[in-house]
């Protein structure tokens, strides 16, 4: 495959599609505002389309990173949408994270227009995603799956095949709960180190190696430190997948449920918008 359509070029997505066109694929993109990314296309010289469906034709695959699972139904579904362009016999491959449910009905779709589908989220943020490092988890047809390996060591380093339709979905709602845990206790870490007075760059730099350290200290924890809210991964997405995870759980998860509530406030207060690691704020209120 080298003639890729790739919908989505956000903060995670603009490094993902930058790392294809440095591996050799033929890329065309879409987005909905095309001045946001005059930028990228000028950097790199690939072309624009007008819709998803116009994206999607005459490529072999079709990538999509985007927002919300609305964000997904509407690119698939919607008029205009990938599946009205995608020729036979291409790959479509949804690395956003997204309901599995929603998957399972692209999969479906895919399977009536002879189009070979993966659900393919990632995880590792902005830094992953610009450094060809992310962690990809792969649903679908393992043969699909093969096929599309090119594509997904250009954009990643751990890359597996997970199972079936939506397989990949719901690693990463795991993926997403254990973060939930992890960055609660960043949060709780470095709260109790400044209220009892400690350096806590310095209480980071001692306990970030050992058995506590974990990637949400090394990339978070200095940012919280340092009042840094830019965004390497939105607040408001996290909500998106905390809710997504649960929804998905037949029996609780009370860490994910207290983290999930403390975000939503966050997002409620006008945070949706910053770094995960704004979460540090519910603990300074308190």
């Amino acid at each position: 495959m080298k003639k890729i359509g790739f919908i989505g070029i956000g903060i995670m997505g603009r490094g993902m599609a930058a790392n294809l066109v440095k591996a050799g694929f033929e890329l065309t993109v879409y987005t909905r505002r095309k001045e946001k990314i005059e930028d990228f296309l000028q950097q790199t010289g690939v072309q624009w389309a007008e819709s998803p469906a116009k994206c999607a034709m005459g490529q072999e695959a079709v990538i999509t990173m985007v927002g919300y699972p609305k964000d997904v139904e509407d690119v698939y579904f919607g008029e205009n949408g990938i599946l009205s362009g995608a020729e036979q016999g291409a790959f479509l491959i949804d690395m956003t994270t997204t309901d599995p449910r929603l998957s399972l009905r692209i999969a479906e779709a895919g399977r009536e227009k002879n189009l070979h589908v993966l659900d393919a989220p990632v995880s590792g943020g902005d830094t992953g995603a610009r450094e060809g490092t992310l962690s990809i988890m792969v649903g679908g047809n393992e043969a699909d799956f093969a096929a599309s390996l090119p594509l997904f060591r250009a954009m990643g380093k751990t890359i597996v095949y997970e199972g079936g339709h939506g397989a990949g979905q719901h690693t990463k709602m795991a993926n997403q709960i254990a973060i939930a845990g992890a960055l609660a206790g960043v949060c709780e870490a470095v709260a109790y180190g400044e209220r009892v007075g400690l350096d806590t760059a310095k209480m980071l730099e001692s306990i970030e190696n050992g058995a506590a350290g974990s990637f949400q200290m090394r990339a978070n924890g200095p940012k919280m430190i340092n009042g840094d809210d830019a965004p390497g991964f939105f607040l408001k997405h996290f909500v998106k997948d905390m809710r997504i995870a649960l929804e998905q759980s037949a029996d609780p998860l009370p860490i994910l449920e207290q983290v999930l509530k403390m975000n939503e406030a966050l997002e409620k207060e006008g945070l949706g918008d910053c770094g995960t690691q704004a979460m540090i704020h519910s603990y300074r209120k308190s």
